[in-house]
């Protein structure tokens, strides 16, 4: 396989303006992570949003399913019922971790704290919680909420899925499903915590932490973590 540069610079950013059909997305994150394997391709950040739908994970329960009222697509990664829909950024990430250490759980560690860094740019104060997945903050009312999910495949040891943000939803679309199996916690937005819901804004934050959350992928270990 031929060896490509490892540094920030030689990844692809792209970020796509018009929504992008979710069995389009994953037919060309799974094509781009075979060519990365290959030697053929770039490692990529892709930074799109999806039309309302929800996903299933590889854990998902049906009885999670309370609203099919958007289309559902199994999703191939790890996780249960996640929702997508305009003014959620998500970003998918074909890296390379044969390259970067072959340690799954390092690299959803710093994946966390990528997103919690770039949500305290846009003024959220975000942070892991014990025995929950995702990023979590306090909303208006002082309850915990989830702002951000995570659920990541390795194949090959190239990551395929990534991550979602809140930046401006319409948080009812989330009441279809049971998110990431967590029903006891309500799911908030940039925007319903008066931060700066700008989605460039957040590309931008994205883009400045990006370097820190690469040099956090050297630690060696095996794992897997999801949602």
């Amino acid at each position: 396989m031929t060896q490509l540069p490892a540094n920030a610079d030689a990844i692809e950013w792209r970020i796509d303006a018009a929504p992008v059909a979710y069995p389009d997305a994953l037919a060309d994150m799974e094509a781009r992570a075979a060519a990365i394997h290959a030697g053929q391709a770039r490692e990529r950040v892709w930074l799109i949003e999806h039309p309302p739908l929800y996903t299933a994970g590889t854990s998902a329960d049906p009885a999670e399913l309370l609203d099919p009222r958007f289309p559902v697509h199994d999703a191939g990664r790890g996780g249960r019922y996640t929702y997508h829909g305009p003014g959620q950024r998500i970003g998918y990430l074909n890296i390379d971790l044969g390259e970067r250490g072959k340690d799954v759980r390092n690299f959803v560690h710093h994946l966390e704290g990528w997103m919690i860094a770039a949500l305290g740019d846009m003024g959220v104060p975000a942070r892991r919680a014990e025995g929950r997945i995702g990023i979590w903050t306090d909303d208006p009312n002082g309850r915990e909420a989830k702002i951000g999910a995570l659920g990541i495949r390795v194949r090959r040891w190239v990551t395929l899925h990534g991550f979602a943000i809140n930046v401006d939803p319409d948080l009812s679309h989330f009441t279809g499903i049971v998110p990431c199996g967590i029903s006891d916690y309500p799911v908030t937005s940039i925007a319903a915590l008066g931060g700066n819901a700008s989605m460039p804004a957040l590309d931008n934050a994205l883009r400045a932490h990006f370097p820190a959350f690469l040099r956090g992928l050297s630690r060696c270990g095996t794992g897997v973590e999801q949602c």
